[in-house]
């Protein structure tokens, strides 16, 4: 039986993060209750704020949907921690919460003072989370980027493309949304036990780069037990043929088809109608089809590039053969029958944005499970709620708090 009470309720994280790393894992501490209060300033705004994409017409400092998405259930207020009364409120803040966030270059907070030591001078059992991007120490400690710098640095882009071109990479900033927040939260999962059960805080760091390497397990092993550094195969694999994504009907559609051995090349074969080339002797077994594989796809998409994508996948299926659609995002949002049936998108009504759909939570607890309780947050929108509600401060030294450029 579920109940209403989230699981992380009680637990207040003061959010210095910023871009994606970071809001990617508070949020999901948000979505599951925690209170998360963003710490932001107009003289230097997040920068996921002004990126793009933005709803038609509406661009702004609170419309972009790539900051929205990572920062539901949040709340914000800014501050100017170039000032003395802002570092003040800072702590002040810190005194009554429970985790600190930050994924800053090293360095920054101690710049304001905020060392651990000083952290727990105001509150003992303070967790503060780091997420640096290559740790704390050793030589490239100072230098900061995000998942586009990681992903490259980490081993992921060197197998990313087709054998015959440079590098690719991801397309996107992999590890700033699956690898590394993934591991904060655990983390933070766990230093919140160990805190319950000893009453003791502790610093976690989550080296960016250190959490994104373990992605390329096979291909360490591969060079630490053989010596072979592992290249670019493209969407291909040494252990299966065919074994990428096929042209389909239509405009940029695409299948993706996979197959791992000969039982399932014969459920292909009987598929596609049983062609003539499906009983050459070139392609009789896997070592024979990646001889010929060039050839081989060549052939497996003259048959489905007279198909749309959903046909050659659904046909596939039926026949054994793991076969997906390459679904783009209008596929995913609004004609995936299986995360439409489960909800999986919460849309939500921003002041500014208009209704626009988030993430829904990356998993399901059966007993408490986590819901967005608030689109995401217009710069500063709980600047005043946090002044007066958690700080007590009154409505006269938040007008000069405002005036003198703090509350910023």
């Amino acid at each position: 039986m579920q109940t209403n009470r989230l699981p992380l309720e009680g637990i207040r994280v003061v959010d210095f993060s910023w871009f994606a790393a970071g809001p990617a894992c508070t949020e999901v501490l948000a979505n599951h209750g925690a209170e998360v209060i963003r710490i932001e300033c107009h003289t230097r705004v997040d920068g996921l704020r002004v990126l793009h994409p933005q709803p038609e017409g509406k661009y702004g400092l609170n419309t972009s949907g790539w900051y929205n998405n990572v920062n539901a259930s949040k709340l914000s207020i800014t501050l100017n921690m170039r000032y003395s009364k802002a570092l003040d409120m800072a702590l002040r803040l810190i005194a009554v919460s429970d985790i600190v966030a930050e994924n800053y270059t090293p360095g920054t907070l101690e710049k304001w003072g905020f060392t651990y030591e000083k952290l727990q001078e105001v509150k003992p059992d303070i967790i503060l989370l780091r997420e640096p991007m290559q740790g704390s120490d050793g030589p490239h400690a100072n230098f900061s980027g995000f998942g586009a710098v990681i992903s490259p640095l980490a081993g992921i882009s060197h197998l990313t493309g087709p054998s015959d071109r440079p590098p690719v990479g991801m397309g996107t900033h992999y590890t700033d949304y699956v690898i590394n927040p993934g591991h904060a939260v655990i983390a933070t999962l766990a230093a919140l036990r160990h805190r319950n059960r000893t009453g003791k805080g502790q610093v976690i760091e989550v080296a960016q780069l250190e959490s994104s390497v373990s992605v390329i397990g096979p291909a360490l092993m591969d060079y630490a037990v053989n010596g072979r550094v592992q290249r670019r195969q493209g969407n291909r694999l040494a252990h299966a043929a065919p074994h990428g994504a096929f042209r389909c009907r239509g405009d940029d559609r695409w299948c993706v088809i996979a197959v791992f051995s000969d039982d399932q090349w014969r459920a292909l074969c009987r598929a596609m109608g049983d062609p003539q080339w499906c009983r050459e002797e070139r392609f009789a077994t896997l070592q024979c089809r990646k001889e010929n594989e060039d050839e081989l796809e060549r052939l497996v998409e003259g048959w489905t590039s007279a198909r749309t994508a959903e046909d050659v996948m659904e046909t596939l299926q039926a026949a054994g053969v793991p076969a997906g659609v390459v679904q783009n995002a209008q596929d995913v949002l609004e004609n995936d029958p299986h995360l439409r049936e489960r909800g999986h998108y919460v849309y939500l009504d921003h002041p500014e944005a208009g209704r626009t759909a988030y993430d829904g939570p990356g998993f399901r607890l059966s007993k408490t499970p986590g819901r967005l309780r608030s689109p995401a947050p217009c710069i500063g929108q709980h600047t005043e709620y946090v002044c007066k509600e958690i700080l007590g401060i009154d409505d006269e030294e938040i007008a000069q708090l405002v005036i003198e450029g703090v509350l910023m």
